[in-house]
């Protein structure tokens, strides 16, 4: 039977390797440029870390690890009901694999507060499982690329995210809309319209929105037990059009009655003034059905799109103040973003936005003729590789249409020709393979000729 890996998964040859580490090493260089700090933390975590901090459905997907050894022996039989799938689960799976790079951190951050310096800024480039159905551009492995800033309320920290995006999205060239909003103006808009206690249920379904349009959503609000006359007035305030200023004047009349609303629109406003004082090359919209579905945001909240490809959001994240506190750290606030990697590189493909020299790896080849042959090569490779020039032998003495053909395919530039007239003379013969240009130059000069012309 042919080999395969599970659905949902994929392998990565060279080329796509070259174009995800020009993602990672451009998103890398941007958090690095802005002061943040790499760490890394175990593929798998306790459940007793991970379940209760994503809701009833993010729960739901995370990849449950079966504990080693006989799991089944504190298991009884009356736990193989149908009705106690969950329950089993517990008894039987004390792991998870990492649903995201968010509670990893935060469970990081309590258990080394007294190693870190506050407020800490970090980054994480590490890939992530969900137990999701997958489909175009949704996997269930795939790549997060997190910066956070925990110890510290000042929405200065929201502007630097802000910032960030659109310095990343610029070096990679693909054309964006950045979407905000705060979790407390919808914790106020719940308040508005009679259904505090439903905040979760509300910023559930209204996150589906752009993936099931806004009827399902009306469904979706009243399964959840939210009165019609709720979702009537809900509706109109989500789906308002017009300017960033014009949504804020009408949240000041509908959430004057809301001391929490009334908060979320002046950290919204405090943003758009950072923001309104900037030149930045992204869209900008201030999104009121942006809701972004897991429960630990308490602020701000982002969202990512590309503006010419159809693909869900490939970047976002917010501010979350009690994340810490479940982990017996109270009062540590924190936010940040995440860039989906998995997502962009699709973004860049199909817009071909990866620069041509992202899958060039061996610039130039030596031919092998034989041991003579090889030996007179070794210390000229030894001598492009100590000044930075990746190159290779060819590792057998083949035909030489053989070795060009595999120059070909690997889109080697250069080939290096060393044969008994060659060696005679001191000389090595470099041909360009793009041009199919000769030329016959001193051994002694190869560092200097490759330099100048690649």
């Amino acid at each position: 039977m042919k080999p395969s890996i599970p659905q949902g998964t994929r392998d990565f040859g060279p080329v796509e390797m070259a174009r995800r580490n020009y993602i990672y090493n451009t998103i890398r260089n941007v958090f690095e440029l802005y002061g943040f700090q790499q760490i890394e933390t175990p593929a798998m975590e306790n459940l007793s870390t991970l379940l209760g901090k994503y809701g009833e459905e993010g729960d739901k997907l995370l990849f449950r690890i079966l504990n080693s050894g006989d799991y089944l022996t504190k298991v009884d039989d009356k736990d193989f009901r149908k009705d106690n799938s969950l329950g089993l689960s517990g008894k039987i799976c004390e792991r998870g694999l990492r649903y995201d790079l968010t509670v990893p951190f935060a469970r990081f951050v309590v258990q080394h507060r007294e190693e870190l310096t506050f407020p800490f800024r970090r980054y994480q480039i590490q890939p992530v499982w969900r137990a999701d159905r997958p489909q175009k551009g949704r996997y269930r492995e795939f790549y997060q690329c997190d910066a956070d800033i925990v110890g510290s309320d000042s929405l200065l920290n929201e502007w630097e995210l802000v910032q960030i995006v659109n310095t990343v999205f610029e070096k990679l060239g693909i054309n964006i809309c950045l979407k905000i909003n705060n979790r407390k103006v919808l914790s106020g808009i719940a308040e508005a319209i009679g259904a505090e206690s439903h905040i979760t249920d509300i910023t559930v379904a209204i996150d589906k929105l752009d993936k099931i349009g806004i009827e399902k959503v009306k469904d979706e609000l009243k399964e959840r037990g939210i009165t019609e006359s709720a979702v009537e007035k809900l509706i109109p305030i989500i789906e308002f059009k017009g300017s960033s200023r014009d949504k804020l004047e009408l949240l000041r009349k509908t959430l004057a009655g809301s001391a929490t609303g009334l908060k979320g629109i002046e950290e919204v406003e405090t943003l758009l003034n950072y923001i309104d004082g900037a030149q930045l090359s992204c869209e900008i919209e201030f999104d009121l059905s942006l809701a972004r579905g897991l429960n630990y945001y308490t602020g701000a909240i982002f969202e990512v799109k590309a503006k010419d490809v159809a693909i869900g959001s490939i970047s976002g994240g917010g501010r979350y103040d009690n994340l810490t506190g479940v982990f017996g750290m109270p009062g540590v606030s924190g936010v940040g973003i995440s860039f989906g990697a998995d997502r962009i590189y699709d973004v860049l493909l199909q817009l071909n936005l990866f620069p041509s020299e992202t899958s060039q790896t061996t610039r130039i080849m030596f031919v092998n003729f034989g041991k003579n042959e090889e030996n007179y090569c070794l210390p000229l490779a030894a001598q492009l590789r100590q000044n930075g020039i990746s190159c290779e032998i060819y590792p057998d003495a083949q035909k030489l249409k053989k070795q060009f053909d595999y120059a070909n395919k690997k889109n080697i530039q250069f080939v290096v020709i060393a044969g008994e007239d060659e060696i005679k003379a001191d000389e090595i013969t470099v041909k360009n393979m793009i041009t199919g240009e000769q030329t016959k130059i001193s051994k002694e000069g190869i560092v200097s000729f490759i330099c100048k012309n690649i």
